[in-house]
């Protein structure tokens, strides 16, 4: 029971939502630094980018019939689309969602709060994704690495 709960508490959601709520507790204890008018804007931009990203990409994954678990086994190689764009699509998104939230919630020090998740993310997910990738998908996987940034 331990591990079942461990295992689904170390999902990528699980993360970006622990980081919309920190960074919604820092807005609430009203740090003295901000982004003044400038956040409601960036925000809604964020936000927009970082839904946008996810929906495409997984949307693109549906239509080729491969897994958007991370932990699955894939079967097809994404390398087009909003997957020219960033190796990992919906891991960017959520960064822009917890980007959207700092600007929102009016806090600057959510911007390290972005790059930890983006840290975490990285040695959680991202590398055992590509080492599966590349066993997978061989010399085509290793080539879209060489092309394609693993986030922007």
């Amino acid at each position: 029971m331990e591990k079942t709960l461990e295992r689904w508490l170390d999902w990528p959601p699980v993360w970006t939502l622990a980081g919309v709520a920190m960074i919604a507790f820092l807005g609430w204890i009203g740090l003295p630094w901000g982004f003044g008018i400038y956040g409601p804007g960036l925000a809604l931009a964020c936000l927009v980018l970082g839904v946008w990203l996810m929906v495409m990409a997984v949307w693109q994954m549906r239509k080729a019939r491969t897994t958007i678990n991370p932990r699955g086994e894939p079967t097809a190689l994404m390398t087009d689309g909003v997957f020219a764009i960033s190796r990992n699509p919906i891991y960017l998104g959520d960064s822009f969602v917890l980007l959207a939230a700092s600007f929102w919630f009016d806090v600057i020090l959510g911007l390290g709060i972005v790059v930890a998740f983006m840290l975490v993310v990285t040695e959680r997910f991202i590398r055992f994704e590509e080492e599966r990738l590349g066993d997978t998908f061989g010399d085509e996987a290793a080539a879209w690495f060489l092309r394609t940034r693993r986030w922007l």
